[in-house]
């Protein structure tokens, strides 16, 4: 893996990703919320509702990558039934990075409802350490919410919606400090909205989709554009990956 940018004495030099994703949290306790999220060069953000088409071996390993640097892993409820999530899996090269936390990083789900199959393979038993997180609301049917409580931890972080602000507090209150988002788009906006993100990781592949798939970020328009920083340019083949920061100014 090359680094573009910054430029390097030697930019023919390989990149240690390990070194240049590692988390730099922030003093007083403050999590750090991270998003990874892939796009096609034409801005599909899945191809027919699945980014597995859009990802390659070099992106893959950046996702592994970034989940054995995490506490945490958020995910929308939609997102983790289509790309049909499972408690998450550590690389054996990656392994040596959960070093004195859980042997894999959690999952957390956020589900309004609670409309989610508990009976699948996210909530089978586990460790406490890696138990799934369930994030809702009010809005859950109390035996649902009874069930998922048996299986897995649960966050009610609202009454009609989940308050994202809540949510990510609630995790950091646990421990979880590195956080990645994983998606889906409209999870990803919401974070956006509420001024939460504070990194955002993006693979851009050489892929062309077209149809009506939607961005990495979909919801309504925000109030104000954000701006963000870039921090780093790294590229494998023809997969480029993009990281950016918030802007300090903002």
């Amino acid at each position: 893996m090359r680094q573009l940018f910054p430029v390097l004495p030697d930019p023919a030099a390989d990149v240690d990703p390990v070194d240049a994703y590692a988390y730099r949290l922030p003093p007083g306790g403050r999590p750090w919320l991270r998003a990874n999220m892939v796009s096609s060069v034409d801005g599909s953000a899945s191809w027919r509702g699945r980014t597995a088409d859009l990802s390659d071996e070099a992106d893959r390993r950046m996702l592994a990558l970034l989940r054995a640097l995490s506490d945490v892993v958020l995910v929308g409820a939609g997102t983790a039934r289509v790309e049909r999530y499972g408690p998450a899996h550590v690389r054996e090269e990656f392994r040596p990075l959960r070093a004195g936390r859980s042997e894999r990083p959690p999952i957390a789900v956020v589900t309004h409802r609670l409309n989610m199959d508990l009976s699948g393979p996210l909530f089978a038993p586990a460790p406490p350490e890696c138990r799934t997180i369930v994030i809702t609301t009010g809005l859950a049917d109390p035996e649902v919410l009874a069930e998922a409580e048996r299986r897995a931890e649960v966050i009610v972080a609202g009454e009609r919606r989940v308050d994202p602000h809540f949510a990510v507090a609630e995790l950091a209150r646990r421990g979880h400090r590195r956080l990645l988002c994983e998606g889906g788009p409209t999870l990803l906006a919401q974070l956006v909205q509420a001024d939460l993100l504070d990194e955002l990781c993006l693979t851009l592949t050489p892929v062309l989709c077209a149809g009506d798939a939607p961005r990495v970020l979909d919801g309504p328009a925000l109030e104000r554009p954000r701006t963000l920083s870039t921090a780093r340019l790294l590229h494998s083949g023809d997969t480029y990956f993009f990281q950016y920061t918030r802007d300090s100014g903002r």
